[in-house]
């Protein structure tokens, strides 16, 4: 009897890590109300937008944080920021291990499936090097940020505003406690490529960052490192390139600027959709071409197991390739060497297009429910979606059925649309097959 009960009460991995981000969610909600935690007062909507945004580490705001939240505030938003950059499974296995506790099989089952990887073999290994790596970089990043702000700050907020901000980097957050985000630092090479630099690292995925470490040759990597090493470098090179070019003569972004300001603006603008949501120029006033690009960014997002979203790099370079492989007459892609599965073939083209169907379905009903543009309001569901936090502006106009929507869309983005479908689907293995028939398609 207790067999059985104990087996209708076991969770699925996939429910399990979306399960964690809603209970942080709600603990968020809840410690965002508290009046300490504000000057003003705000919604239960407000709260729970803020908290979402700082669970999923998008950096969407309905209120300037710098201004609204106190110091406990600032210090929630950062706690939610730092575990949901991280994952709480990750979190908790961290604490068990300072406790000195035994991490059984189910949590090592957990962090299988939070760090995409294909079993379990190491994993609490992983785990703590992956912790040591956060703590040493963010510890380090902080230490040169503060010695760069303490002439402008003196040390003590030289080294809050540090902590704040690094962490915010690394987690591909976003938030700022400045009026205006960035935009104040765009003639800053120290705070530009600083930041830029973490949420680049961040963004890779934890199990790329480990795998460069143990093995100092590009041949002796994973072949999921090459491609998110080779695929960041190359999309950051071409995007900085395009931004540049778009936004050379806009006189409301990078116009006004010297050449290596506009390059390095440009290189900002380039790395920050892909997700960390800082910005150093008004999205607002940009050329609808590099909004639609930054659109695009966004969509593509990061690394897998990383502190970043949208369907991944890997998998858009997957579609990608794919592609060629059936112009070319290939069965399968192939690529340094290595032949790319069909499994992955699918479950990238999977992800790609629930992904497209969440954004233009959230898109449609916002359309519906808010009185604002289209443009504005698609760009707040890519970036949502991406878990981005860049906005042309419409945040703070949307209601709250409209809050509610974007709240659903950066939960979505984060756990991932293949993880959602785990949790509503029962799949089950079948040992038939139907004849094969022909479908035209093209």
């Amino acid at each position: 009897m207790l067999s059985r009960m104990k087996k209708r009460f076991t969770f699925s991995a996939p429910l399990i890590i979306a399960g964690s981000f809603l209970c942080l969610i709600s603990l968020g909600t809840i410690l965002l109300k508290l009046p300490i935690a504000t000057t003003t007062d705000i919604s239960w909507v407000d709260a729970l937008f803020v908290a979402t945004s700082a669970t999923t580490v998008t950096g969407l705001s309905v209120f300037d944080p710098g201004t609204t939240l106190t110091l406990f505030g600032e210090l929630v938003l950062l706690f939610l920021i730092q575990c949901g950059g991280i994952g709480l499974m990750t979190f908790a296995v961290a604490v068990l291990i300072l406790l000195g506790k035994k991490i059984g099989l189910q949590h090592r089952i957990y962090l299988q499936e939070s760090f995409s990887l294909e079993s379990i073999g190491g994993i609490v290994k992983l785990t703590k090097l992956i912790l040591l790596f956060v703590l040493s970089v963010e510890a380090l990043a902080i230490i040169l940020l503060t010695l760069h702000w303490i002439p402008a700050y003196g040390f003590g907020d030289a080294f809050y505003f540090s902590l704040f901000h690094v962490v915010s980097a690394f987690n591909n957050a976003g938030f700022s406690l400045f009026p205006d985000n960035l935009m104040g630092f765009t003639n800053d090479p120290i705070v530009t490529l600083l930041l830029s630099s973490l949420f680049i690292i961040g963004g890779l995925g934890f199990v790329v960052v480990v795998d460069i470490f143990q093995k100092k040759s590009f041949h002796s990597w994973f072949l999921h490192t090459k491609l998110m090493v080779v695929g960041t470098i190359g999309m950051n090179i071409f995007a900085t390139i395009i931004f540049f070019l778009l936004e050379y003569h806009n006189t409301e972004t990078i116009g006004t600027m010297g050449l290596f300001e506009k390059i390095s603006t440009s290189y900002f603008n380039a790395v920050t959709p892909r997700t960390a949501g800082f910005n150093m120029v008004d999205y607002a006033q940009m050329e609808d071409a590099s909004l639609l690009f930054t659109m695009f960014l966004m969509f593509i997002g990061g690394g897998s197991a990383s502190t970043a979203s949208g369907i991944k790099l890997t998998t858009f370079i997957v579609a990608i390739l794919s592609t060629l492989a059936f112009f070319r007459y290939q069965e399968e892609p192939v690529l340094f060497g290595r032949t790319i599965r069909k499994e992955t073939i699918i479950r990238s083209l999977a992800i790609s297009t629930v992904s497209l169907m969440i954004v233009f379905l959230f898109t449609f009903v916002l359309t519906i429910s808010e009185r604002l543009p289209l443009l504005p309001l698609m760009f707040e569901v890519f970036s949502a979606f991406g878990t981005v936090g860049l906005s042309m502006g419409v945040t703070s106009q949307l209601s709250d059925v409209g809050e509610v929507l974007i709240c659903i869309v950066m939960f979505l983005g984060r756990i991932g649309p293949l993880t959602l479908f785990f949790i509503l689907t029962k799949p089950k293995k079948v040992n038939y097959r139907f004849p094969y028939e022909q479908v035209f398609t093209g």
